[in-house]
């Protein structure tokens, strides 16, 4: 007979965590159409986060275009990789692990470099990750600290490394968003890893 145990994880990782609220969800048999609505993706309802903040369902569907249309709009600006690659730093520099490694998964996916990805997660935003890679880490950081101290050395370097106007309102707009996402996330819960 196997025993299944939920850890919280203490280290930055790549595996796929699971995620579990202080406070109860609603149940997928509870969720109405306005709630379907606000999960904007029927698969999120699988999810006890996005369950958690369908009780606020006008809130959520907000909070969930804002993010499809960060991560998932294709016209210009970063690519992919480099968007959850600014939302890994973010969430590395938050402490919060669950996002971490959602981003740090598609940065690798959508890269190729793993080995990068995951120096991020182990040493932290000052590790070398090439000079692109470096200014928007960088300019994620500060952001994330506190507004004031992205400066304008931070959009210069990120000029400098090739990133046009769109690009840059990208890496940003996704820092900005992941600062919020990563802060109610912590509020609300805690990540576990499940082991047998």
């Amino acid at each position: 007979m196997t025993t299944t145990h939920n850890t919280s994880p203490k280290v930055f990782t790549q595996e796929q965590l699971d995620w579990q609220p202080w406070i109860a969800p609603l149940e997928e048999s509870e969720l109405s159409e306005r709630h379907h609505a606000g999960l904007v993706d029927a698969a999120r309802a699988r999810s006890p986060y996005f369950r958690l903040l369908a009780r606020d369902p006008d809130t959520l569907g907000a909070r969930t275009r804002t993010d499809k249309d960060i991560f998932y709009n294709p016209d210009a600006g970063l690519p992919r990789a480099e968007r959850e690659l600014a939302a890994a730093a973010t969430s590395r520099t938050n402490g919060c692990i669950y996002c971490a490694s959602v981003h740090a998964r598609f940065a690798t996916h959508f890269s190729q470099r793993a080995a990068d990805v995951q120096r991020l997660l182990d040493e932290g935003p000052g590790s070398d990750l090439g000079p692109r890679w470096n200014a928007i880490v960088a300019a994620a950081v500060a952001l994330t600290q506190t507004p004031p101290a992205l400066e304008s050395s931070h959009i210069d370097a990120l000029r400098a490394s090739g990133l046009d106007d769109a690009a840059i309102s990208d890496a940003l707009q996704g820092t900005a968003f992941f600062n919020w996402a990563n802060r109610l996330m912590l509020s609300l819960g805690e990540p576990l890893r499940t082991s047998n």
